[in-house]
This record gives structure tokens, sequence and C-alpha cells, in this order.
């Protein structure tokens, strides 16, 4: 089956990406959206993100047949719960979010009787706003669909066709396995990078601006990480806390053992543990999930 009436709840990087995308790639569908900031309807309205800007949640899904929410976790119950009564019955609900345990358990209590297949489109950039979404965003990206036991599989058939048409892979994944899949390959970096361009902010009146004069490729690489969304990477580590704990009592321990490397001098430690990690970004290179140019090819668009 092929969506004809699409709503978007969320009108930011990756609602407009969406609507954008579907513009370009589904030219049959019609889009409608909605976010709760009046700014932000008014920039919709001016970008053409969806072919009809609405005022209210509730009208932009009254005839959709699939309903997508990009709201940060916090904010998912809500935002459904805002238009549940005005969601066909037989449409199909599912999100962006990037942790999917917490988010389905939102989005199920809020819309009982409906049929929800979350989804993850891993892809996106620093910046946010209905500003900084494009049609390209999915284009070779990975988009993980966590439908729960049992599931419509038309709806479920659907969901995946229309990720796919939109350039991105698809992959199937059981919701708690995701979770500590995304706390290790996205999660946890952004802790950490969140971290480091923390620190290196509390020393810069130490250094009287030398952080950021001085600042490597690899340190600014981190402060592009570090410049994401607050309200949604907030939301983020509190809705996979469990898994995002797990990974960083991992990287604890990973660290100690490195730190003891340098401490007594054990080169070998420290350049097998180099080779392995090195081995690992050419593979990102080679599956075609970043770019070996320099400056990684973000010079358009950033990826995270």
């Amino acid at each position: 089956m092929s969506f004809q009436r699409i709503a978007i709840i969320g009108l930011g990087l990756q609602g407009g990406s969406i609507g954008l995308a579907v513009r370009e790639y589904l030219p049959d569908a019609r889009t409608t959206g909605y976010d709760h900031l009046p700014e932000t309807r008014a920039r919709a309205t001016e970008r053409g993100l969806v072919d009809q800007v609405c005022e209210t949640a509730a009208d932009a899904v009254r005839e959709a047949e699939l309903v997508i929410f990009c709201v940060p976790p916090s904010a998912m119950g809500e935002a459904a719960r805002a238009c549940a009564d005005a969601i066909p019955p037989t449409a199909l609900i599912s999100d962006v979010g990037s942790s999917k345990q917490a988010v389905a358990k939102a989005l199920s209590e809020a819309l009982p009787g409906h049929t929800i297949i979350p989804a993850h489109p891993v892809a996106g950039t620093e910046n946010s706003g209905p500003d900084a979404g494009f049609a390209t965003l999915f284009q070779n990206r990975w988009c993980i669909v966590t439908p729960p036991e049992p599931s419509n599989l038309l709806l479920l058939t659907g969901l995946v066709e229309f990720w796919e048409a939109l350039g991105a892979n698809v992959e199937i994944m059981d919701a708690q396995h995701h979770d500590l899949v995304l706390a290790v390959t996205s999660h946890l970096p952004h802790l950490i990078a969140y971290t480091i361009v923390g620190t290196a902010s509390d020393l810069e009146a130490v250094t009287q601006s030398e952080v950021i004069k001085y600042s490597a490729g690899g340190f600014r690489d981190f402060t592009r990480i570090a410049a994401s969304d607050p309200t949604m990477w907030r939301d983020v580590f509190l809705s996979n806390k469990d898994a995002v704990l797990e990974m960083l009592q991992r990287f604890t321990e990973d660290l100690t053992g490195l730190q003891k490397a340098i401490r007594v001098g054990d080169g070998q430690a420290l350049f097998d543990h180099f080779t392995r990690t090195r081995a690992v970004r050419r593979s990102i290179i080679a599956e075609g999930q970043d770019d070996a140019r320099a400056d990684f090819g973000r010079s358009d668009h950033g990826k995270s």
C-alpha cells in the first residue's frame, strides 16, 4: 500500500525534512502539518514544508492515513492526546524518536486502539527548527522500524516502503535491542561530546580563548555534536536511561584500561586499541554511512 495523506506533527528538522522529502519523492501524496509554536508554523508555511500547515493538531490529522509524530520524546504523549479524537481509526501512527521503548509506551497509552509502529530514521544534523530541514536528509541513511508483536503486516509493509521511497535503508528491529544499539552508537557519543565541550568551556577562562583559537579537527567535530537540540537530547537520555547507563559503565571501564596503559607506558596496548578503532572508521566509510573527504564531507549538511 502507499499512503496518500500524511500528517506530520512537529515541523523541525525531522518533520520538515519528511515533508520536503515527500514532496520530492512521493509527489502524489498530500501532507498536512502542525507545530505547537506559532512562529514555527509561520516559517513552515513560508518554506512550504508541507502542503498545508494547520492551526491545530486535530485539523492536521483529521483525514490522515499516516500520522508521524516528530516531537521530543517527553512530548509524545501530550502531542498524541491533543489530536487523539481526530485521528481516523484506520490511520497508522508512527514517530521518529531516538528511544523506542519509552516512545512506544507513551503513544500506546495516549492512543489506545490505534495501530502504532514506531520508527527511527538515524539521520540528522546539529541544527534544529523549521529552517533546518532538507529533502535529502534520509538518503542512504538507516531507518530502524520497531513493530510490536503482533503487527498489521500490510501497514508495516507500507511504512517500510514509505521510508524506502524517501531514500532510507530500512531495518526491522526489536525496540529493546534498538535502544541498546543506539545507546552506544548515538546516545553515548553525544553524552561524551557534551562532556568534553563542557570541560573545555570551563577551561576557557583559564586558557584565555586558546581552547577556541587552537581547536583541532577532533574538538571541532565534538562541538558540532554538542550543538544538537538540548531539549531532544535531554529527553533521549532520560527516556533511554537504562541502556545509556549500561553503555556508560562499559565505556568507563574501557577508559580506565586506557588510563592505566598510559600511566604504565604500555604502548602496545594503546597501539592495538587504536588500530582496532581505526578499522571501525574504515568500515563505516565502506558501508557508505560517512565520507572520507576532508571535514567528513560535511561542507553542506552535517550528519549525526
